[in-house]
């Protein structure tokens, strides 16, 4: 059996994606938003039409801004998008906040994107996660994966770094997005996720970003809130002094805290034992 060649140029992974999504015929799209799914609803839009479609799962970890947004980039590129909200604060097994809590997650994610697809008819739910999150821990894409979504970016080898490059020589207008997260993942592994929790995070991320900070993260730990921002925009917070403790402290944080490692992506997962990540572990 011949053996496929590598992919190891952009345009080579690009016309790989085309080529898989093309094959699908018709797709659902978990979308975000961010510019993962997004890139990736743009493409099936061109590529499928009306045979493809965006779903954005709402939910009190979703930040009020991201929803907005969501839809703003889905009105600029003429993406159908239906918004749907779904109860995570519900189940027992996510508000716990386990380690696995993003696989409790996407499970409960799924179950109404598949009812979704049923009702459209279409052939396949897609995913906007990519090689570089296989790296990482990420117990949500093996969720995914046992409930039949794809991951046509992982097919295609194209990594975070990949998918900017493309957004880019396209022309998308959201190929620089800061990275984003659900509101649980500022939240150690073991404290109990509510509503006034993420509420307050919220709100105080919202305060970061009217100072003119794009990347911030509050981590929460009890009543003290550790804030991450880039390195370069320290000054910023340091600057907003007695009025960001202030504002913070109305929202119920006892502490506040600068970060000095600066924002870096998972940094509640730095405590995690390290274990090799197999295949199987991530998207088998």
């Amino acid at each position: 059996m011949e053996k496929e060649p590598r992919l190891t140029t952009l345009r080579a992974k690009h016309e790989r994606l085309r080529e898989n999504l093309a094959a699908r015929g018709s797709l659902l799209i978990a979308y975000s938003g961010g510019v993962d799914s997004a890139l990736l609803a743009v493409l099936a839009h061109d590529i499928l039409g009306d045979a493809s479609a965006c779903i954005f799962l709402d939910s009190p970890v979703v930040p009020r801004s991201a929803v907005d947004e969501a839809r703003r980039i889905a009105r600029e590129y003429d993406l159908p998008l239906e918004v749907i909200s779904v109860a995570h604060l519900s189940d027992p097994e996510f508000t716990k906040n386990p380690v696995q809590r993003c696989y409790h997650c996407k499970k409960i994610s799924a179950q109404v994107l598949k009812r979704k697809q049923k009702e459209l008819g279409f052939s396949a739910i897609a995913d906007g996660m990519n090689v570089s999150d296989t790296g990482e821990h990420r117990p949500g894409i093996a969720a995914s994966s046992e409930e039949g979504i794809i991951h046509p970016f992982i097919e295609a080898g194209i990594s975070k770094e990949d998918i900017r490059k493309i957004a880019r020589e396209r022309g998308c207008s959201f190929w620089d997005k800061p990275s984003a997260a659900c509101l649980s993942s500022r939240i150690p592994y073991g404290e109990a996720i509510t509503e006034k929790n993420l509420h307050m995070i919220e709100e105080a991320e919202e305060y970061l970003a009217g100072l003119g900070i794009r990347q911030s993260r509050v981590r929460m730990h009890g009543t003290i809130a550790r804030i991450e921002v880039m390195r370069e925009d320290m000054p910023k917070v340091l600057t907003a002094g007695d009025d960001l403790i202030r504002n913070l402290k109305a929202l119920g944080f006892s502490y506040i805290t600068l970060d000095l490692h600066g924002y870096r992506s998972g940094s509640m997962d730095e405590g995690i034992p390290k274990k090799p990540v197999s295949k199987k572990d991530t998207y088998a």
